[in-house]
């Protein structure tokens, strides 16, 4: 059974850092695409950052230059480095995940909870 565990939210001013972590149960090589998205409260959940296998990343316009997405896969980990945060990044970031044998299924981590307050 594949299991994503993110960690690493918190409570942070605005301007400030966050690293969050996603721990995959197996190898990362068994995905093609890995990345992060965000629920803010009432909202829809939505696309952050992502990496393929290849270290191909791609971001949402909205954290451009501010959130940089990397992996290490010595360490079945995915990372999102969070820089200059606003309030509005407030929100539920989950890891997910893409087989690279089952391109239609996506695995979700539970998600990992960042507040910033202004």
């Amino acid at each position: 059974q594949v299991q994503l565990i993110e960690s690493g939210g918190g409570l942070v001013q605005a301007g400030g850092s966050l690293r969050l972590s996603c721990v995959a149960s197996g190898t990362i090589a068994a995905y093609s695409t890995m990345g992060w998205y965000r629920q803010a409260p009432g909202e829809q959940r939505e696309y952050v950052a992502a990496i393929t296998s290849r270290g191909i990343t791609n971001y949402a316009d909205f954290v451009k230059g501010r959130f940089t997405i990397s992996k290490d896969a010595s360490r079945r980990t995915v990372y999102l480095q969070m820089n200059n945060v606003k309030p509005e990044d407030t929100g539920v970031y989950f890891c997910s995940a893409r087989p690279r044998d089952a391109a239609s299924l996506v695995y979700w981590g539970q998600g990992t909870q960042v507040a910033v307050s202004s």
